[in-house]
């Protein structure tokens, strides 16, 4: 039978038991802790096992993770009297050192609450000075001042902010619609200049191409030409040759012609060309000499 100071142990180890589990914290890595005791700063907590006192101790865990925020969509005044809408997104991360995870919490109350706000005046302060034009063109310019801005102001906060990205630059409705006509208006007009351009230059190939074409026909006329003269020219040299060096065969067939009409009688030598050339006409072959004969016995 269980004592009454049985039971009085077993409810303090109980007790016990459970002030100790409800004081195990465990952290990520992903986060640090701040550990507080009674309202005031006790220690810095990093990833792993920890243990508080129940009631007496509090910890703070801090993601220290990228974080993106965004900054809610806003109508800003532009310097042309538009309203435009205008949203951007934040990325930030806290960082992960004692210093600066101290900052995050002591030196403002709700970083990422702040963190939109100020990023909503900065965004007004900007496009404010542009016109709705130039805003939409210089996006490049609105986020590095963005960025260049939210990283001063939050510098004793223990926060570091990695980028902004504008996610629109809107204009009214009515606007809109007048845009988007300019806008198609302008894309006809590249479009138009983009398909002249390009049938001028089709023509012009075109043109090119008959001219060489032209310039081939008249070339190979030319050619055809010259080779016709040179031709020409090779006969009549020919011609030349022949007719000079045949011209006295030719006045003694000519003698010879007027002698055979007078019944005149010529000896001609047996061997001589005048021999060959009547017996070549008269279908007989010319008489050896004797000396030939002896030649051709031996």
């Amino acid at each position: 039978m269980e004592t009454p100071s049985d039971f009085g142990l077993v409810i303090i180890i109980a007790i016990i038991f459970f002030l100790f589990l409800s004081g195990i914290r465990i952290i990520r890595p992903t986060h640090r802790g701040l550990i507080e005791r009674l309202g005031k700063y006790k220690k810095f907590a990093n990833p792993g096992f920890h243990w508080v006192i129940p009631v007496i101790d509090k910890m703070y865990q801090v993601n220290t993770t990228e974080q993106m925020i965004d900054a809610q969509p806003q109508e800003i005044i532009t310097n042309d009297n538009l309203n435009a809408t205008v949203d951007a997104q934040v990325y930030f991360k806290v960082l992960d050192s004692e210093e600066y995870v101290k900052n995050s919490q002591y030196n403002v109350n709700n970083y990422q609450w702040q963190i939109v706000n100020l990023a909503r005046t900065t965004l007004r302060n900007i496009i404010g000075t542009l016109t709705l034009k130039s805003a939409n063109s210089e996006r490049g310019k609105i986020n590095s001042e963005l960025h260049r801005t939210l990283a001063e102001e939050t510098k004793s906060w223990g926060i570091e902010i990695v980028r902004t990205e504008l996610k629109q630059i809107d204009p009214p409705h009515d606007v809109q619609e007048t845009m988007n006509k300019v806008v198609k208006a302008e894309n006809e007009k590249i479009s138009a200049i983009d398909y002249a351009t390009a049938a001028e230059t089709a023509a012009d190939g075109q043109k090119r191409a008959k001219i060489k074409e032209a310039e081939g026909y008249k070339q190979s006329k030319i050619l055809h030409a010259e080779g016709e003269a040179e031709a020409i020219k090779l006969v009549n040299e020919a011609a030349d040759k022949f007719f000079t060096g045949n011209a006295q065969l030719l006045k003694k067939l000519e003698t010879l012609e007027a002698s055979l009409k007078s019944n005149a009688k010529i000896i001609v030598p047996a061997g001589s060309e005048l021999v060959n050339v009547i017996g070549d006409m008269a279908g007989v072959l010319p008489m050896k000499r004797k000396d030939e004969k002896k030649e051709e016995q031996k």
